[in-house]
């Protein structure tokens, strides 16, 4: 695999934390559901777990592809 397509697979694992960020972000100020908030936030703690999985990867790989 290209070095080109595992930076964007990490790019868009860091995207993906970032948008599910904003939306409980926007949940809390909006003042909606607060059990819905948590959700989400728990929601970004998974999506931020799986995204360093995937930055550690590719740096493995790249590293291995040197």
């Amino acid at each position: 695999m290209g070095s080109q397509v595992l930076v964007t697979v990490a790019l868009i694992a860091c995207l993906i934390v970032g948008a599910v960020l904003i939306w409980g972000v926007t949940l809390f100020g909006t003042g909606s559901d607060p059990k819905k908030s948590n959700k989400v936030m728990q929601l970004r703690i998974m999506a931020q777990f799986a995204a360093v999985i995937v930055i550690v990867l590719v740096a493995l790989a790249l590293n291995g592809a040197s």
